[in-house]
This record gives C-alpha cells, sequence and structure tokens, in this order.
C-alpha cells in the first residue's frame, strides 16, 4: 500500500482550532490497561515526516484504544522503492512501507504473495523467509515470540483456510489450525452436511486476533462460508445443515487457540449456515467487566450467571449487526444483542439463552431459485474498528444502518446483492457512533448522522472520541455526551483506522482517506458525492 504525499503539516485555520483542546481533554494514552493485549487496528505507532511523504519509522501491535509501548529498533527508516515492491533501507524519510512489525532486532513483513519475511532492523538484510499457501490480506501479528497470520481461502480451498503461527526468529512453523473443520474434526465434519472437503470455505481474512497472555490463547473471528449461499454449498440443498448453531464449522465463529500448540480451546458460533456472506471476522476485543445486562436494554441474556460479577470476557460486532459478550476462559455465552437495531429481518431470530446456541432467521433465507429477501443488518461494523474507554466500561461503535437487498441466482439469473437502507429508517440517521455499556448493555447513540463512515473510533483518556465519514468530515466529539468538540473537512471519504501516536514529546492524531472495498456504493445512497483524493491526514497538539 502506498500513501500519498503529507497533506496536512497543521495548517494555521486547524490549528487554532485545535488548539480548543486542553492537553487533559486530548491525553496521549490508556497506557497498558488490563487485560487488553492484542486489540489492536495495526497501525504506525510512530511516523515522520516531510512535505513530500509519509515514511514509517516503526509499527507496533496497537490496541482499539491506544499505541502499545515498543522500542525503537532501529533510528532509520524502511520504505518501498517507487514501484518497485523492493524494501530498501535508508537514513532518510523517502518513500512509506505499510505491514511491518518489530521483534527484538527484526522486522517481520508479510509479503502479498504469501511470503512473510524476517529482516535484520540495522541492515536489512534477509534473515530468514517462509512461503506459506493462501492469500495474505490482514498481516501479520507478534504475540509473545510467535508472529500469527490469517489466510483468506484462495481458490484451494479448505487448504488454505487457516490460523498459523511461526516462530518470529527463525520463521519455522510452530502450528496451524484450520478454520474449517475436516474429517480430522468428527463433530465438525459433520456440522457441512456431507459438502465436500477440499471445496469448503471459511476465512480469517480481516483483522487479527487478540491476544490473553494470562490465558496464553488467542482470539480470532472467522468469515462465512462460500459459496454465500445454503443452496450453492450444499448441492441446492438449503436444510442440509442445521438452523441452529453448528453448521458449516468454524464459519461465523469466534475461535480460542491455545497459543503454544493451536489447538481449539472453544468455539462460539454468532451465525449458522449463513445464507447472505454476513461475516463475524474482525476484532475481538478483551476486557474485564462486571457482567450485568439489563433486560430493558439487552435481548438475549444468560439467566445463569451470577449479577455483577467481575469477568474477563471477549466481545465482537458482527459485520451484518449483533454485539456478542462471551466468557474469555470457558467461551460461556453471557448476553447479546441485535445491533445496530432490533428489527424483524435482522440475520439472528433466536437465541438459546442458557446454551447460547443461535437461531438463522429462516424468514429471510433464500430458499428458492430467484427468491428475495431484505436481511439486516449489512456491513454495519465491517473492517473499520471500534474502540473500548476503561474508564467508561464502554465501547463506541462505529456503524452504518443498512440492509442487503438479495435474489438468489436463478437460471441464467446471477445473483443479485445490494445495499438498502433499514425498512423505515431515518435517511438522516444513516450513519453513527453507538456508545454501548459493557456492563449493562445499555446503547447511547453518540452521533447520528446523513454521511455513513468507513473508520475507526479512537477514544483517549481524555474523554475525546475522533471519528470521520465518508462526506470528509473529521471530528472529535466528547466521549459522554457525544458534542461535537472540533471537526475540519479533508480531502477525501476517511478510511479504516484512526491513530495517535507521540514524536518527540508532541501528540498527533492521523487519518487516512480515499476510497475503501466497499466505499463507492455508499455515496449514492447516502446522497453525498465527496472528492476521491488518497492521503495521509495528520493533525498535533500545540506546543
Amino acid at each position: 500500500m502506498y500513501f500519498a504525499s503529507f497533506r496536512h503539516t497543521i495548517a494555521d485555520r486547524n490549528q487554532r482550532v485545535f488548539e480548543r483542546f486542553s492537553r487533559n481533554r486530548f491525553n496521549e494514552a490508556f497506557d497498558q490497561p488490563p487485560q487488553t493485549q492484542g486489540n489492536r487496528t495495526a497501525q504506525a505507532d510512530r511516523l515522520a515526516f516531510n512535505n513530500d511523504a509519509v515514511c514509517l519509522l516503526f509499527e507496533a501491535p496497537i490496541r482499539i484504544q491506544a499505541p502499545q509501548k515498543a522500542a525503537v529498533v532501529a533510528d532509520r527508516f524502511f520504505h518501498f522503492g517507487s514501484g518497485s515492491g523492493i524494501l530498501h533501507f535508508s537514513d532518510s524519510c523517502r518513500e512509506t512501507a505499510a505491514g511491518l512489525k518489530p521483534f527484538e532486532d527484526l522486522i517481520l513483513f508479510a509479503a502479498p504473495d504469501g511470503f512473510i519475511l524476517g529482516l535484520d532492523a540495522r541492515t536489512g538484510q534477509l534473515r530468514w523467509e517462509t512461503k506459506t499457501s493462501g492469500s495474505l490480506t490482514a498481516g501479520t501479528i507478534v504475540f509473545g515470540d510467535k508472529v500469527l497470520s490469517g489466510r483468506s481461502c484462495t481458490a484451494g480451498g479448505r487448504v488454505d483456510c487457516y490460523i498459523v503461527a511461526h516462530d518470529a526468529r527463525t520463521g519455522k512453523e510452530v502450528w496451524r489450525f484450520y478454520t474449517v473443520a475436516g474429517s480430522d474434526d468428527p463433530a465438525g465434519d459433520a456440522s457441512w452436511g456431507g459438502t465436500p472437503e477440499a471445496v469448503r470455505a471459511a476465512s480469517p481474512w480481516g483483522l487479527g486476533g487478540s491476544y490473553d497472555p494470562v490465558r496464553k490463547t488467542t482470539y480470532w473471528g472467522v468469515a462465512n462460508p462460500t459459496p454465500y449461499t445454503r443452496a450453492a454449498r450444499h448441492g441446492g440443498n438449503v436444510e442440509a445443515v442445521s438452523k441452529t448453531a453448528p453448521a458449516d464449522l468454524y464459519s461465523n465463529s469466534t475461535v480460542a487457540l491455545n497459543m503454544d500448540t493451536g489447538k481449539l480451546s472453544w468455539y462460539y458460533q454468532h451465525l449458522p449456515g449463513d445464507d447472505w456472506d454476513q461475516d463475524y471476522t474482525n476484532e475481538r476485543i478483551l476486557l474485564r467487566t462486571k457482567v450485568n445486562p439489563d433486560p430493558r436494554f439487552v435481548k438475549w441474556i444468560n439467566p445463569d450467571i451470577p449479577r455483577n460479577q467481575e469477568r474477563d470476557i471477549v466481545v465482537n460486532v458482527g459485520e451484518g449487526g449483533g454485539l456478542f459478550a462471551l466468557d474469555r476462559t470457558s467461551g460461556q455465552f453471557l448476553w447479546a444483542n441485535p445491533f445496530p437495531y432490533d428489527d424483524p429481518n435482522f440475520l439472528i431470530s433466536n437465541i438459546d439463552v442458557k446454551t447460547g446456541k443461535t437461531t438463522i432467521n429462516w424468514d429471510v433465507v433464500l430458499k428458492q431459485p430467484g427468491e428475495r429477501h431484505v436481511i439486516c443488518a449489512y456491513n454495519t461494523k465491517s473492517y473499520w474498528p471500534m474502540s473500548y474507554h476503561p474508564g467508561k466500561n464502554s465501547l463506541y461503535v462505529p456503524y452504518v444502518d443498512n440492509c442487503l437487498d438479495m435474489t438468489r441466482a436463478n437460471g441464467t439469473q446471477p445473483e443479485r446483492r445490494t445495499g438498502v437502507r433499514r425498512p423505515g429508517s431515518d435517511p438522516e440517521k444513516f450513519g453513527g457512533i453507538a456508545k454501548i455499556n459493557m456492563a449493562t448493555g445499555e446503547i447511547q447513540r453518540l452521533y447520528e448522522g446523513r454521511a455513513p463512515g468507513n473508520g475507526a473510533t479512537l477514544v483517549t483518556a481524555g474523554d475525546v472520541v475522533f471519528w470521520g465519514d465518508l462526506n470528509q468530515k473529521f471530528r472529535a466529539f466528547d466521549a459522554d455526551t457525544g458534542k461535537i468538540l472540533w471537526e475540519t473537512t479533508l480531502g477525501g471519504p476517511i478510511q479504516n483506522s484512526t491513530i495517535t501516536y507521540r514524536v518527540n514529546g508532541r501528540q498527533y492524531v492521523a487519518v487516512v482517506t480515499g476510497l475503501g472495498a466497499i466505499t463507492a456504493n455508499l455515496f449514492p445512497q447516502a446522497g453525498i458525492n465527496p472528492q476521491r483524493n488518497n492521503a495521509i491526514h495528520a493533525f498535533a497538539l500545540p506546543n
């Protein structure tokens, strides 16, 4: 990925507005909050820049809410030669590289052709390289002395659907976990209803896993099974697999893996036998909270859990909606809620609150050729991360109030899919940020607007939430009230991750603008026509 020129060095106009923040409001860090290791957005921890380019000095795993501490492995720069795809090393900042991870005196680099490389941080010389099958769409993560990565199930089918750990010092493979069950996993194998093992697919393509160093467990999300519809996967028989979990394992599941062995500790399936490409991949956030879900706010609550008990939990929001809270040790279902709204067409119709087993909404399954339904939600919270504020025990979740209008293929007529507004929804509230209390499950609509977003939220210890929309607006909100504290118009739609970092004692916040994978279709829905400039925009607190 190549970054465009550095567009903002804090223009006078923006600096004057930005000075409205005190240092205490902006604040740099949630400095190493307990039990959140591994939640990350894979962004640069420190950047250096000039008027021509933005360069990566080093990159560290980033928790959802703040940069993790990391040592500068070398006071130099790694960058790509222009158009060459070759990694260079120099003392000056000229161009940019992405996908780098530091480990001891190594820089670990995931290449798009499937190679993972270990480079000497001081010389740039190759120490080791490992070729892997499948497509590397989400880069790598370093947990302890292992570098982990997931694959996106290329044409190879099950053989290319896996999470793998390599020794960070040597590149030797340590373990591999297949995210599609096969004959070596009898219970999971049966959940595929006889579909040949070689053509099964469900990938960990999205944001990588989280790590609990106390339990020595890594938690990953797995995407939808493919092909998209039950009929296409199962020889035309939509009832070949169960309507209730498990079905097509380990698609649309959270999997908890032993970090030493890669063995499955537990799994939880959020959506069984998906019919619409509704991923439950992307980030899992680890936190500790009192568990006291309030039935006024939460639809599905396990009646057997002790109330107000402190627990370590793992939480996630699906691409197709739904918020789930699970016990981190056992995977026990604690509570769940439709998200962003409880709609009759919501993709899950029921959860057995004692067992946690989910049931697909059969009313909107495409049972016959040419059948058409609207399914809610759709890309409501995809690869753009949410954030967690430990002081307020709240998630800040960016969302799009969108649904899927889908028609099953019929003879020569291909499958048709398009995003549509949720029936009866307010067009002035198409996008927003939800603040969710993780003890009670109460949802507060912190912000709502016509323009949706594909950008992450970033919440600071100074109680400020940064978020940008597809209509070029980058804003800072009060984390309690949602009041807009500051805003500016950038040169393009705000995309994916928002980060904060510090250079020489000065704090910055930066965002990327440009076109994302699912951006353009939202423009006509929202009635917006933004500029399409690709750039990094960085802002700083005044000295």
